[in-house]
């Protein structure tokens, strides 16, 4: 039966900084979601699995064969759909024999149905183009579903797939759904699409200290995660009520000592103590000094204990955070776009027609297929470009929060941004801001530039979202592509905290629901 062994897994960077944690781990025939903070390994893990990276240390044993299937960040301008395949001189030898210039080898070689088979392979996936088509005139979303197409068409084992809807459309993230409930092979996934965990058989953690897994899908971790959240609390519990227990107790030895010391030195004083008495006083003195140092020692041993605890908590404990209110009327009109056309060339346009409105805190998702237009009308109502036809207009202060978050100046630190964003703010008022943020202390001094990206948007949010006036008006465009999974949940329980409007550009569906979105504006497909 085919299986993947992990034990003692280990890799490490030219700098000897360790990525993975000697994970002993085992897969089979079944869908299997990986999680994590990013920079944990998960990428680096599959890439061990497929033998793109050697490892630093253990050993891995495969049965079968794997196929691993990255994300399409950037295409080759040569590659063609027929390349993922690896069906290019298949192809070419097709084309020869249609154009009458092909040899007797190439004739006893052909593989006739190729074509064929690539199309129908393509089709599972919703992509109609055809093999010669290149991968550059393609969008990420169209190259993500050519690479899990030729992914498919190899028939492998296991499927390794490192963020397999991250650049999909609603559209293209079920048709990710459907070929795992279909699959019956072994499937690893490295994932931070909570509704494409929902059709998980086991959810394996990845942490720097290892790996645990935890059977059943996405809601049955969090179910999991809970009790652990709860042990965690009620170890914390245990710890304060020795800890306060040990303090009482130095209390009463302390203030039982210093009423001997007093009486001993006032009848030592008057010369009432017997020279036998005075070394038992010494000799008792030095045995409460022991008992002293030794109560002093477990006090530290509690609070090392307690604080232990607390880090276990805030780890495991989902993220909360208090805004400033934007006192935003429910009746205030906040954005319009009437009868929009707009894009990038009048005979063009990329959105035509567009008409909606947002008043009060409503919280609005544009949602479309890839290639919509959905960035463009958030362009528009920037001000980035103008409209051919029709009038935007955004009535309250506003602030877009975009994929680069471009807003925060890379060169400073966060607290240096949330001041020159919040240019009235006090000192104590920015640090407490971004502490609640869980940019505590010397975390706040951080440069921009050298954040996580999941750092990189609580940022952005706490400097947006924390000053004393907060705008009314938030937009946000794909807030949760290329982050981990607990961050997505800081962002989800920041904007929750948020009492304005909002507009969001999203295909995450778990992450619209948790967020209390209230209505779709719905864009058609883009024709020609």
């Amino acid at each position: 039966m085919p299986s993947i062994v992990l034990s003692g897994l280990s890799w490490s960077k030219p700098d000897g900084d360790h990525i993975l944690a000697s994970p002993d781990l085992s897969f089979g025939p079944e869908r299997t979601g990986l999680v994590g903070r990013n920079g944990v390994g998960k990428t680096t893990l599959l890439k061990i699995i497929s033998g793109l990276l050697p490892p630093y240390a253990g050993s891995l044993s495969i049965e079968g064969n794997v196929v691993l299937v990255q994300q399409m960040l950037d295409a080759d301008p040569h590659e063609t759909i027929a390349d993922l395949f690896g069906a290019r001189q298949a192809i070419e030898v097709l084309i020869r024999a249609e154009n009458g210039t092909a040899s007797l080898e190439d004739l006893a070689q052909a593989d006739w149905t190729v074509n064929k088979r690539i199309l129908s392979a393509l089709a599972r996936f919703a992509l109609e183009a055809e093999p010669d088509t290149l991968l550059s005139q393609l969008s990420g979303g169209q190259r993500t579903r050519a690479a899990l197409a030729a992914a498919i068409f190899e028939e492998p084992d296991f499927l390794l797939l490192d963020e397999p809807t991250n650049n999909l459309d609603r559209i293209g993230r079920q048709v990710v759904i459907d070929l795992l409930a279909r699959w019956k092979g072994g499937v690893i996934v490295v994932s931070h699409d909570r509704g494409l965990l929902e059709h998980m058989d086991a959810i394996v953690e990845l942490t720097s200290l290892g790996a645990k897994r935890y059977g059943g899908n996405w809601s049955a971790y969090q179910a999991a995660k809970a009790i652990e959240l709860n042990a965690a609390e009620q170890s914390l519990a245990h710890a304060q009520k020795t800890a306060d227990e040990i303090d009482r107790k130095a209390q009463v030895l302390a203030e039982r000592h210093d009423r001997r010391e007093a009486s001993g030195t006032r009848k030592a004083a008057k010369g009432d103590l017997p020279r036998i008495l005075l070394g038992r006083r010494k000799s008792n003195a030095q045995a409460s000094r022991g008992k002293g140092a030794e109560v002093v020692e477990r006090q530290r041993a509690a609070l090392d204990t307690v604080a232990s605890a607390k880090a276990r908590i805030e780890v495991l404990q989902p993220f909360s955070v208090h805004l400033p209110a934007t006192n935003l009327p429910a009746g205030r009109a906040v954005l319009s776009l009437n009868r929009v056309t707009a894009g990038y060339d009048p005979g063009h346009p990329i959105i035509r027609d567009l008409t909606f409105s947002i008043v009060g805190p409503q919280r609005l998702a544009l949602a479309g297929p890839n290639g919509s237009g959905k960035t463009t009308v958030l362009k528009a109502i920037a001000g980035e470009i103008a409209p051919f036809i029709g009038e935007v207009a955004v009535s309250v202060p506003s602030a877009i929060l975009d994929q680069s978050v471009s807003l925060l100046d890379r060169s400073e630190t966060i607290l240096a941004n949330f001041k020159r964003l919040n240019p009235g703010a006090k000192e104590n008022t920015c640090r407490a801001t971004l502490a609640s943020f869980r940019f505590r202390a010397d975390a706040a001094l951080q440069r921009v530039d050298t954040l996580s990206g999941g750092q990189f948007l609580r940022a952005g949010l706490a400097c947006v979202l924390g000053g004393p006036s907060p705008p009314s008006l938030l937009i946000l465009d794909e807030p949760t592509n290329h982050l981990d999974i607990e961050s997505i949940e800081t962002v989800e329980a920041a904007l929750r905290a948020y009492d304005g409007a909002l507009l969001v550009v999203s295909h995450d569906e778990t992450f619209l629901d948790n967020i209390g979105i209230d209505a779709n504006i719905e864009l058609p497909a883009r024709q020609g």
